[in-house]
């Protein structure tokens, strides 16, 4: 008995038919079939049994052709007897009123500013010379604006009337005639038993001063 050893492939040869495609192989007793992988041999089957073995591989195969789609056609038949959802309608589009810009009477952003007055020639320095003195030195009352102080009394200390001034914060402060109080330049120059009077500097036209007078009153 002689084998093909370049054969790859599985033949299976019986009494009626050799090995289609492979007409070097070697004849083998019509009795046996060979099933051969190279040159090892796999195993040796009597005809009867290669048939049915062949029977059996074609009717597995044949079953596995068989598409049963019924699940498929049950689902899709579900799903077409359901009741359709109502498409919700589309939100109301409103309609936005068209802005006309009618700068009638009004600037030209293009166009630059008025010159101030001591650029047309004038000079804002001339004056009453009233000015407030920014070098000195801040003192603790020009920290409040003068409507959060109140006068609750007055003390007197060698000689010199002082006022009792009470801020916001509710610290009292003792005030004599030169300090200064409130945002606005205020000095005292008078102190009586019912108010603290003040002179203010506050702005006037633009580079200028003026006085301007003012007072805290004594409360109950």
């Amino acid at each position: 008995m002689e084998y093909n050893k370049s054969l790859s492939s599985c033949c299976i040869r019986t009494g009626l038919q050799s090995c289609a495609g492979f007409p070097s192989v070697a004849t083998l007793p019509p009795s046996l079939a060979v099933c051969r992988i190279g040159s090892l041999p796999i195993t040796t089957l009597p005809p009867s049994l290669a048939v049915v073995c062949c029977v059996v591989v074609m009717a597995l195969l044949a079953g596995c052709s068989n598409d049963d789609f019924s699940d498929l056609t049950r689902y899709l038949s579900e799903v077409k007897a359901k009741p359709k959802e109502p498409i919700k309608p589309l939100p109301e589009i409103k309609v936005i009123e068209p802005f006309m810009f009618k700068p009638d009477g009004l600037r030209d952003p293009f166009k630059p500013l008025e010159q101030p007055e001591q650029a047309q020639g004038i000079d804002v320095s001339a004056g009453s010379g009233i000015k407030p003195d920014t070098s000195r030195r801040k003192e603790e009352l020009e920290a409040f604006p003068l409507d959060g102080l109140r006068m609750v009394g007055t003390i007197d200390m060698k000689s010199s009337l002082w006022g009792l001034v009470k801020a916001s914060d509710g610290t009292i402060y003792r005030v004599k005639v030169g300090n200064y109080v409130g945002k606005n330049y205020g000095k005292v120059i008078r102190i009586v038993s019912d108010k603290i009077e003040l002179m203010e500097i506050v702005p006037d036209k633009p580079g200028t001063w003026r006085e301007q007078p003012a007072s805290i009153v004594l409360t109950e």
